[in-house]
């Protein structure tokens, strides 16, 4: 099977291990390319403006972090019409509330991706913001990513060794490698948030 392809990563960096799916995101396109089939994207927690990639695509792979009921770090896999339910499992974050309501809206449009994959990781902590990943969760990247190379394989798409396309993920300075080195450490750090992501006063 082939088409055109939208690989997203959901979620909120800001907010501890929900940032799993843009984490997943950077990791395939730090290490892998695609054809110009395949689109990557940062989709943050844009909700309904995600619905022109969604029209374009065939084939919907999303990597989130999604509240299963499991120990911290445990990775499932979703498939077909399962995912929109599980894209709102417990609500435990106004991006899924969010990404459900772009799937339906999609598919009561007509133009929902006809292969929907998840590939989502249990959360450990959603309350710390300014936090990164905690280690339990951080540690699945890399087993997420080989399993969404391998979904996609399994419908003919291949990746090759690589930098793949960055143009659609988030800035630089907001990339895990740049926004960890630059957080300060949790007994300095500002209580209130990320203070390098308040606006400036003037």
């Amino acid at each position: 099977m082939t088409g055109q392809v939208l690989i997203l990563g959901i979620g909120n960096v800001l907010w501890a291990d929900e940032g799993f799916g843009v984490r997943c995101l950077e990791a395939l396109a730090e290490s892998w390319a695609f054809d110009d089939t395949v689109q990557l994207l940062d989709g943050g927690t844009q909700g309904l403006y995600l619905l022109p990639f969604l029209e374009a695509a065939d084939i919907l792979l999303v990597f989130d972090a999604i509240d299963y009921g499991l120990e911290p770090g445990t990775l499932k896999i979703i498939e077909g019409d399962e995912v929109p339910r599980f894209m709102g499992a417990k609500k435990m974050s106004l991006h899924q509330t969010g990404f459900q309501d772009v799937i339906a809206t999609a598919q009561l449009m007509g133009y929902c991706p006809e292969t929907l994959i998840l590939i989502g990781c249990q959360p450990e902590e959603l309350e710390d913001y300014g936090g990164g990943l905690r280690p339990a969760v951080a540690d699945q990247i890399v087993p997420a990513v080989k399993i969404g190379l391998r979904k996609l394989s399994e419908l003919g798409i291949e990746a090759k060794p690589g930098k793949g396309d960055t143009r659609l993920l988030a800035d630089p300075s907001i990339l895990r490698g740049a926004y960890e080195a630059g957080r300060p450490s949790a007994e300095v750090a500002c209580r209130t948030g990320d203070d390098r992501f308040f606006p400036v006063s003037e």
